[in-house]
């Protein structure tokens, strides 16, 4: 049966309805308003063909659809439901340049033998270097 295409007056809607080519020129109830809807000449034609096994509707752009979303190639392994583009991990946040000034001259402070935590105990560019992976920022100066 071939899909023909009807406009609705009342509501303004364009469907499209298989029919038998008998039937064709015949007035279709509208799915929104169920008043008799005319056939109009096909506003667009899409054609389908296969691509890798699934219909594609012609023109193609070449993509696919992962869970809703269009992704440049299929999933050919990993875990089911996730696709590459799709769940993309979280890029680790980079250091400010504030941030990287205050690690900079903590470290200058930790050579000296200046940087003390809160207990009176000298922290070396070590502990610098891994407050800074953590995101943490160390205060200069000694404890009341």
């Amino acid at each position: 049966m071939p899909l023909y295409e009807y406009f609705c007056n009342p509501c303004n809607g364009i469907f499209e309805e298989l029919r038998p080519m008998r039937e064709a020129t015949e007035p279709v109830p509208c799915p929104e308003c169920f008043k008799d809807a005319a056939r109009i000449m096909p506003t667009s034609f899409a054609a389908f063909t296969f691509r890798e096994g699934y219909p594609r509707r012609i023109p193609d752009d070449g993509k696919y659809f992962h869970l809703g979303k269009k992704v440049t190639r299929q999933i050919t392994g990993g875990r089911p439901n996730e696709h590459p583009e799709v769940n993309k991990p979280e890029p680790e946040p980079a250091m400010l340049k504030g941030d990287e000034i205050a690690m900079n001259d903590m470290a200058e402070h930790a050579l000296k033998d200046d940087l003390k935590d809160m207990y009176g105990n000298r922290i070396g560019v070590k502990e610098v270097k891994e407050a800074a992976k953590a995101g943490r920022v160390l205060r200069k100066g000694t404890p009341n």
